[in-house]
């Protein structure tokens, strides 16, 4: 049967173009898709499978299965138990059981609710050492007895393979079984299913290699000597070499393997000796709103309750208008050089420079939102949202008393004399709220009390830059160790409102395999800051030929200097200052529109095209697919924004100028540029080009 399709898309009219040909037939087919954080949130793989499950359930019905490791709690809070649809499933299942291994079936109650396959580690641990010697006769992998995560997954393994050599026994030639591994952690499944030859098609996808990961984190000039390491000694030298041996071998065991990113690919190459065949980016579920104009009045909504949290953490230093204050952020796991945290502050240093200079009345408010290690809110921060709520309230009360003796007055069709329409009392009252707001110490840079003060590199950084929310300072931060919450007593909120309710994220990572959190900003409609080292501003440079002008900017990271990269995250930062009221609306329209881009309607199609791959290489005789073909998946690519002047000149002031000042000048009709967008696209390219003009660096590679 032949698989060869074109992966192109012509349109973002909410609806995608039909496959050029007939379907798979999944009827005949089983798909089972194995991770370590199938209903365990453990890091962003739950994301990616979670998020993905409903395009794959419409696809493939009651014929697809996600497999993990057992947790009670997580059984119990997210899954609801039922009968498998299939009995050869359940065969297998009772064929563990017997054996005094105990396995659930049941459907994950998210969107979608797809089956899911969980295995009891603990009730199979006493196999430990009879699988750890399989394994060590499959492929001479020793793992210690000490690291309890690889002797986990080595469990979850062998329980898998053991499944799936049951399933295919009773199912015999029909249907077709596909497997899909993510990460090393379900490596050992793979490794075992394929040494013991079951008849099935194999996927392995990296979402990022062990050694990039533990190399990065060292602060390794990564990127630039790809090709110089001696991987066996630096993954033995961080004594994670048996992990990375059961990642290599499942990459080469797997019929197909696959990243999620380019700039991962070029890493999978060196790092794993193996050049992946597909790039199957991550995506979301994008929910798009009836009318352009909800997801801007949301904006407004969140960003009010951002400020009331300024009002109270600044309390007695709100000498700044809040109506031309921006709120920048960045989130993620504590990973200080990783994730970019280190630029982000001398940049940040550098545009307060910049913005005093100027001697303008923009203000940034900067929140770090990074998990670390706390004893609980500092009581300088809990005082200010104190003082804030009884000036509140003190404010509301007044109101209520002056509101009820003009309606008197005027009741009595008199004109009220304002200067007794309040008494002594009221504005003894006031004056004690005025004082109360009074402060003789800067208000803190963190929200929490910090179990490593002295050493964190955050608040290590922030004193050497010296931003200490001082009164002449253009810029604020704010450092928020604790992931957020709307049950919070100090910035009630969640995650997703935050974000709707900022002005910018800025992620200027240096190790991100894809970055969901700029994802995110875009699907909200929200301009960020990425760089070409993610996987996420790679996607954007090869769809969109101007990424800036829908609010994607792109810090270079990769072949520029530290130092270069830095002023030129400061420079966006800046000229994002010097936007109107006006041009920032148009520009979160722009940004909302690519939200299409990263649909799971769109972006499944790579995961299709990778199974369709492996199909054709496990079962030869039945699934056809050209292997002269070059492996490509096409796409679109967005064009520059009608509206967008050739040089960013005409249209950006020379310096900051009133937020709320409108720019009558700029021609913009939002509906015909949308449409301008959807019809105006360039001819399909191929995902993993080196861009036109961009001579191919050392380790990168055409996949």
């Amino acid at each position: 049967m032949p698989l060869s399709r074109s992966l192109s898309m012509t349109s973002l009219t909410g609806v995608l173009p039909a496959w050029e040909e007939d379907e798979l037939p999944v009827e005949d087919l089983l798909l089972f898709e194995v991770s370590w954080e199938v209903t365990n949130k453990v890091g962003g793989i739950y994301t990616v499978i979670q998020t993905k499950a409903k395009i794959t359930v419409d696809e493939w019905g009651d014929n697809y299965y996600m497999m993990g490791p057992y947790f009670e709690h997580n059984f119990k809070t997210q899954v609801e138990s039922c009968e498998p649809p299939n009995p050869a499933i359940r065969k297998a299942m009772d064929a563990l059981i017997h054996n005094g291994c105990q396995v659930h079936f049941g459907r994950w109650l998210i969107e979608g609710s797809p089956y899911v396959i969980l295995f009891d580690i603990g009730s199979a641990a006493w196999n430990l050492d009879r699988w750890k010697g399989d394994l060590w006769d499959t492929c001479n992998i020793g793992l210690p007895y000490h690291d309890r995560e690889a002797n986990d997954s080595l469990i979850l393994g062998s329980l898998i393979a053991w499944f799936f050599k049951e399933l295919t026994d009773h199912l015999g030639d029909k249907p077709n079984v596909v497997s899909h591994f993510h990460e090393w952690q379900a490596g050992p499944g793979l490794i075992l299913s394929r040494s013991r030859k079951i008849p099935m098609a194999t996927v392995f996808t990296t979402h990022a290699t062990l050694l990039g990961r533990y190399l990065c984190a060292g602060n390794t000039d990564f990127y630039n000597n790809l090709d110089k390491f001696n991987i066996d000694k630096e993954a033995g030298e961080r004594q994670i070499y048996h992990r990375y041996c059961l990642e290599r071998a499942a990459v080469h065991c797997a019929h197909v393997f696959t990243t999620v990113s380019q700039i991962t690919a070029v890493e999978a190459n060196h790092m794993l000796h193996r050049k992946p065949d597909v790039v199957t980016p991550n995506g979301l579920n994008v929910k798009k709103f009836s009318a352009m104009h909800e997801f801007q009045n949301l904006h407004s909504t969140n960003k009010s309750q951002i400020q009331e949290f300024i009002r109270g953490h600044f309390y007695g230093h709100l000498d700044f208008n809040l109506d031309k204050t921006l709120i920048f952020f960045i989130a993620g796991r504590y990973e200080f050089s990783n994730k970019g945290a280190d630029i982000f502050l001398e940049s940040l240093s550098r545009l307060n420079y910049l913005l005093r200079v100027h001697r303008n009345d923009v203000t940034v408010v900067v929140f770090f939102i990074m998990p670390a290690k706390t004893n609980n809110f500092n009581v300088e921060s809990l005082k200010g949202q104190a003082v804030r709520k009884q000036l509140w309230d003190t404010a509301h009360a007044v109101k209520e008393k002056f509101g009820r003796k003009l309606y008197d007055a005027l009741l009595k069709g008199q004109i009220p004399d304002l200067n007794n329409i309040l008494d002594r009392d009221d504005f003894t009252i006031m004056k004690r709220a005025i004082y109360a707001t009074q402060r003789h110490s800067l208000p803190p840079v963190t929200t929490h009390n910090m179990l490593d003060d002295s050493t964190d590199p955050i608040l290590s950084n922030i004193r050497r830059v010296g931003l200490f929310n001082s009164r002449n300072d253009r810029v604020k931060v704010v450092f928020h160790p604790e992931f957020l919450s709307s049950t919070s007593p100090l910035l009630p909120m969640d995650y997703e409102d935050f974000v709707r309710g900022c002005n910018l994220g800025v992620f200027p990572s240096y190790y991100e395999p894809w970055g969901y959190t700029p994802g995110e900003c875009t699907v909200m409609g929200i301009p960020s800051v990425t760089t070409n080292l993610s996987g996420f501003g790679c996607f954007m440079e090869e769809h969109v030929s101007d990424p800036a002008a829908y609010g994607i900017y792109i810090v270079d990271r990769r072949f520029r200097s530290a130092e270069e990269s830095c002023n030129q995250l400061t420079q966006f930062m800046f000229s994002f200052c010097q936007q109107s009221r006006r041009q920032r609306i148009i520009q979160r329209n722009r940004t909302e529109r690519l939200s299409d881009l990263l649909d799971w309607r769109y972006l499944g199609r790579f995961y299709i095209h990778a199974r369709h791959l492996a199909l054709s290489r496990a079962f030869p005789d039945k699934f056809k697919m050209d292997p002269m073909a070059p492996l490509k998946t096409e796409g679109f690519r967005y064009p520059r924004p009608y509206s967008v002047p050739p040089s960013p000149s005409a249209s950006i002031h020379s310096t900051p100028h009133h937020s709320d000042v409108e720019d009558e000048d700029e021609p913009y009709d939002e509906d015909e540029e949308a449409e301008r967008d959807r019809m105006n696209i360039k001819s399909p390219f191929v995902l993993n080009a080196v861009p036109e003009g961009k001579k191919q660096q050392p380790g990168e590679s055409r996949n």
